[in-house]
């Protein structure tokens, strides 16, 4: 069995959420997702991510660098509470990391 680090977890997806902002497609897809993962509470959350980092053009380093961090406390405590979707937190991060990959490269 695999021993996962909750932190790395959280933060790992957190980056991909931010980074994922203006690819409509693959942040749509990953909204969808995390809605049936984490509840539609989460879903509507970052639907209000996008809205404070749209449009990407003028969204600062710094902008992006809050908002990937208020994702990494929700999600820290989100896996507090509900240890048992850790391991499906991180293959949607796979998943959607390897989408976002071939997408930009």
């Amino acid at each position: 069995m695999q021993v996962l680090h909750h932190p790395r977890v959280a933060w790992d997806m957190a980056r991909l959420i931010v980074s994922a902002v203006p690819d409509d497609r693959l942040f749509d897809w990953l909204c969808a997702e995390a809605g049936e993962l984490l509840g539609p509470e989460h879903a509507r959350s970052l639907q209000d991510t996008r809205q404070r980092l749209w449009p990407w053009a003028r969204t600062t380093p710094e902008a992006a660098a809050v908002e990937a961090g208020r994702w990494r406390v929700r999600l820290e405590d989100l896996l507090r509470t509900r240890p048992e979707i850790a391991e499906p937190l991180r293959s949607l991060t796979v998943i959607a990391s390897g989408l976002h990959r071939n997408r930009i490269g």
